[in-house]
């Protein structure tokens, strides 16, 4: 018997080193024929290396911008000044090899003065600013330069979380770096100083300053990402804007120079529990329309103040910020489905979105120095609020834009209007859905043990609800 096992190992041990021998473990070799070699070599030479100059303004002189000096000597210090170049780096990558459109990002080339390209065999061209959009942090420049060679783009809604991606750029100046990892997640938001973004697509592939404006690029050989941001006190999270959005805006750009964002022209403010309960919503998360700026797109759609929107194109919306970075995503002319509750019926309202401008973006009104109280004939401070007819003096100490309903000229600390959120100088419209004009009609409103508060205010130039809810 141990004769026959000795035997059996030995077939084997011989089977194996065929096997090995042969080559058939060498065809299953997970490094042969690896995509990524593939991929840098086809796509690098159409990663281009930017390179701009700025001129700022800058004194010599180390106590220019001392308040100290300033106060002693003046502007002594301004006849020193002069202008030098400040200089940055970025990446981008060639659309179209045949007009020399590059795509990159706005905070590489959107203040230069001077914007230069490098190529991948060493050529350097003159770059022109064709268009920036800074919302979403791109823009298009251009070389004179003809037959360059492009990427193709792909697309980023096909991608998923988990697939291969590569890097290319050029990261604190060292051209042409590759890096690999995964897309990490996607639809993330991001909101910093200078972006506001909902859609960011996150990866670990390595992106650090000097990769903006390169590409995230899939096994494929496809960008599905325009490489943008960084988190700066981690490790492997980037972001990148996705590249159907990028498409969109690159379009834009290319076609007039400027992105028109749309505008539905609301104010919102996140559902309460105290506001569902007295307008019967039957959901925990929306977005409550405060107010409807007249004319605009909302306004002209039916939307009306108090509606709850709860998903906009089918996508839920939990909060106001939903709102308002889903329809910042969209362009001017477009159109979406809102749906809403009012009265508790759901209802769905279609808007054709306007242009968003400076000027319809916000409504906000600046006030002077308010005088505490005054003229009060007749007031009361149920809930802690004390409240009064609007005066002509009133109206001019708080910077009202009508006489109409009650003005509030004091808050009590600790009480209920304070724990609502309500100050002094917010101009009460209606109380539980019941429009004030008296003190007496406040008095009313607030009779009995309510266990729900909705009051309308005007702050700002903007209507607002607050909530109390027992």
């Amino acid at each position: 018997m141990k004769g026959y096992k000795k035997v059996f190992v030995g077939l084997v041990v011989a089977a194996l080193g065929v096997f090995f021998t042969s080559g058939a473990f060498a065809a299953a070799d997970i490094y042969a024929d690896n995509p990524i070699v593939k991929i840098v070599k086809e796509c690098s030479p159409a990663v281009v290396n930017i390179d701009t100059e700025t001129m700022v303004t800058r004194s010599p002189h180390p106590f220019a911008d001392d308040p100290f000096f300033r106060e002693f000597f003046g502007r002594e210090f301004d006849n020193f000044k002069r202008s030098v170049p400040m200089r940055g780096k970025g990446s981008g990558l060639i659309v179209d090899g045949n007009e020399g459109y590059i795509l990159t990002n706005n905070h590489v080339v959107g203040d230069a003065d001077k914007i230069t390209v490098t190529l991948m065999d060493g050529r350097t061209l003159d770059a022109d600013l064709i268009g920036k959009d800074p919302t979403f942090d791109l823009a298009v420049i251009k070389v004179k330069e003809k037959n360059l060679p492009s990427l193709p783009l792909g697309d980023s809604d096909a991608a998923e979380v988990g697939e291969w991606v590569v890097a290319i750029g050029n990261p604190h100046g060292f051209e042409n770096t590759v890096t690999v990892g995964i897309v990490s997640a996607k639809n993330r938001t991001l909101q910093a100083a200078d972006i506001n973004f909902q859609g960011f697509m996150q990866t670990d592939a390595a992106i650090n300053p000097g990769n903006s404006g390169g590409p995230l690029i899939n096994l494929k050989g496809e960008v599905v990402g325009i490489n943008t941001a960084i988190v700066p006190y981690a490790q492997g999270i980037g972001f990148a804007v996705p590249v159907n959005m990028a498409k969109q805006i690159m379009n834009e750009l290319i076609e007039t120079g400027e992105v028109k964002r749309g505008w539905l022209g609301v104010a919102l403010q996140d559902l309460t529990p105290g506001f569902a309960d007295e307008y019967k919503v039957p959901v925990e998360n929306g977005a409550v329309i405060a107010d409807v700026v007249s004319g605009s797109p909302a306004s002209e759609s039916g939307l009306r103040r108090g509606d709850t929107i709860v998903a906009i194109d089918g996508g839920e919306m939990k909060k106001s910020q939903d709102v308002v970075l889903y329809i910042r995503n969209k362009f001017s002319g477009d159109t979406v489905t809102v749906d809403i509750y009012r009265d508790s019926r759901k209802q769905s309202v279609k808007v054709k979105l306007g242009t968003l401008s400076d000027e319809n973006d916000s409504r906000r009104s600046s006030r002077g120095p308010r005088e505490r109280r005054g003229d009060n004939r007749e007031s009361s401070t149920r809930v802690g609020a004390t409240v009064s007819p609007i005066t002509p003096r009133l109206k001019e100490n708080y910077d009202l834009s009508s006489d109409k309903g009650l003005v509030i000229v004091g808050v009590e600390r600790g009480s209920i209007s304070e724990e609502m959120g309500l100050r002094e100088g917010d101009q009460i419209l209606e109380v539980n859905r019941r429009a004030v004009e008296t003190v007496s009609d406040w008095e009313r409103a607030l009779r009995g043990d309510a266990k729900t508060i909705v009051v309308l205010v005007v702050r700002e130039g903007q209507t607002r609800y607050f909530t109390y809810k027992k």
